[in-house]
C-alpha cells in the first residue's frame, strides 16, 4: 500500500525554509512534533499517512506558540535574515488547534512587530471553514491557502480522505464562495493507483469540473502544482511542467488567476 513515512516537523516553529510558492518562510506546526493529526488522510501528504499515530506531545499551547515564534522573530531579525512569509503548515490541519483564531491574533502582531512587510500564509484542506471562528481567522491572513485537489466527488474521496462523510465537494465548494477575491485555491495533480483503484484527477472531465468550481468560488489565484517529495502511496506519478503549462492555460483562459509549479 505504500512505505513507511513519517511526520516532517519535531518542533512548533521551523525554518526558515525556501518554499517554492511562497518564498523565505518561517514555519509553524500547530500539530504534535512526534505525531500527527489531521482532518484528511493525503495519499501524497509528505507527513505520511494518519496510521503512524498522534504522537505523545500533544498539541502546543496558544502561549508555546506565541513566545517561540516572537524568539525565533527576534533572532532572525538581530541576524538581519530576510523573512518573506510566516506560513501555517506542519505535521496535519492547522485549523484543528482550539486556539487557532487567537494563534492568528497573536502571529499578526508578533509580525507587524518584527517583520511588517512579511505575510502570512495558512496552508488548509478547508474542512474547518464551516466554522465560523475558523472562517473569519482565515479571512484575516495574507495568504489564505485552501485545497481542492478534485471536484469530482469520487476522486476527492480517494486523493484525500476526508475523516468526516459530512464533508463532500458541493458542501465545500459552496462554502469557499465566502473567500471570493481573497482566497487561494490549491490544487495538487497527480496520477498514479491506489489499492487497485486508477487516480488521475487530469483528465478533461476533472480539469472541466474543477474550472467550473474555480469560476462559483471566484478566487483571487488559483496555485496548481504536483508531487515534489516522497509519498506514502508508492504508486503516485508527479505531472511534469509541460503538462502543469498547458492546464494552467485551460484554467487562465476561463478567466481565472492562475500559477504552476512542478
Amino acid at each position: 500500500m505504500g512505505k513507511e513515512q513519517t511526520v516532517l516537523f519535531h518542533s512548533t516553529v521551523f525554518g526558515p525554509i525556501h518554499s517554492r510558492r511562497l518564498g523565505v518562510s518561517l514555519g509553524i506546526n500547530l500539530m504534535p512534533d512526534d505525531g500527527k493529526v489531521c482532518s484528511f488522510d493525503c495519499l501524497y501528504c509528505e507527513a505520511g499517512y494518519n496510521a503512524q499515530g498522534t504522537g505523545s506531545t500533544g498539541l502546543p499551547p496558544r502561549e508555546t506558540v506565541a513566545q517561540s515564534l516572537e524568539n525565533r522573530l527576534n533572532a532572525m531579525r538581530l541576524a538581519g535574515d530576510p523573512l518573506d512569509v510566516i506560513t501555517f503548515s506542519g505535521n496535519g490541519e492547522p485549523t484543528l488547534h482550539p486556539e487557532f483564531p487567537e494563534i492568528i491574533e497573536d502571529t499578526l502582531r508578533l509580525r507587524d512587530k518584527y517583520y511588517p512587510l512579511a505575510k502570512v500564509s495558512v496552508l488548509t484542506n478547508a474542512t474547518r471553514i464551516f466554522d465560523p471562528a475558523t472562517a473569519e481567522a482565515l479571512k484575516r491572513v495574507d495568504n489564505n491557502i485552501l485545497k481542492l485537489d478534485s471536484a469530482v466527488e469520487d476522486t476527492m474521496r480517494l486523493i484525500d480522505r476526508p475523516a468526516s462523510k459530512d464533508f463532500t465537494v458541493e458542501r465545500v465548494v459552496e462554502s469557499l464562495c465566502q473567500f471570493g477575491g481573497t482566497g487561494i485555491i490549491q490544487t495538487m495533480l497527480l496520477r498514479g493507483e491506489h489499492c487497485g483503484r486508477r487516480i488521475d484527477n487530469t483528465t478533461q472531465e476533472e480539469i472541466d469540473a474543477l474550472v467550473d468550481a474555480y469560476r462559483r468560488i471566484r478566487p483571487k489565484e488559483v496555485m496548481i502544482y504536483s508531487i515534489d517529495r516522497s509519498t506514502p502511496e508508492e504508486n503516485l506519478v508527479k505531472v511534469g511542467k509541460e503538462e502543469l503549462d498547458r492546464i494552467a492555460s485551460v484554467i487562465r483562459e476561463a478567466g481565472i488567476k492562475v500559477q504552476g509549479y512542478e
